[in-house]
């Protein structure tokens, strides 16, 4: 596994996360018949909040990004995205395995979605989420405390 870190997101990031969000989301929304260049940038654009996202670096290099928003009972995990060039080395695994050890000390609830047919959801499955729902687009997932 490459060396990684994590660092708190900044207002200037957010170009490089919706040019990233549109790379790595191109295949799947292309699938399901769902992508548009600029609406698939402008939707992180409009969500993008620095306050709840980190940036992921490699080598000290923009590599990716996730973020981890409270929402009343839980926290939703958005916008997790990784350079392709980057993914099956460990690094997706390593940064959520971080996330989701803080929020297991705060015993809190974690859910997001996932694309219909994205490769992401057996990441996901592997660290402990399960199917609450899902439509022709999303899967929504959730995952309680491991104890």
């Amino acid at each position: 596994m490459a060396d990684w870190e994590i660092r708190p997101a900044s207002v200037s990031d957010v170009e490089a996360v919706a040019e990233l969000r549109a790379v790595v989301l191109r295949a799947d929304l292309e699938r399901l018949g769902r992508y548009d260049a600029r609406r698939v940038r402008q939707r992180l654009r409009d969500g993008f909040d620095p306050a709840h996202t980190s940036v992921i670096e490699v080598g000290g290099a923009f590599a990716g990004c996730v973020a981890l928003r409270p929402a009343g009972e839980c926290h939703w995990l958005e916008h997790f995205y990784l350079a392709p060039h980057l993914q099956g080395q460990g690094i997706g695994s390593g940064v959520l395995r971080e996330l989701l050890e803080r929020c297991d000390r705060g015993d809190v609830l974690v859910r997001l979605n996932v694309l219909q047919g994205s490769p992401a959801r057996r990441l996901y499955e592997r660290h402990g989420f399960t199917t609450e729902t899902e439509d022709p687009v999303d899967v929504f997932m959730v995952r309680r405390r491991c104890r």
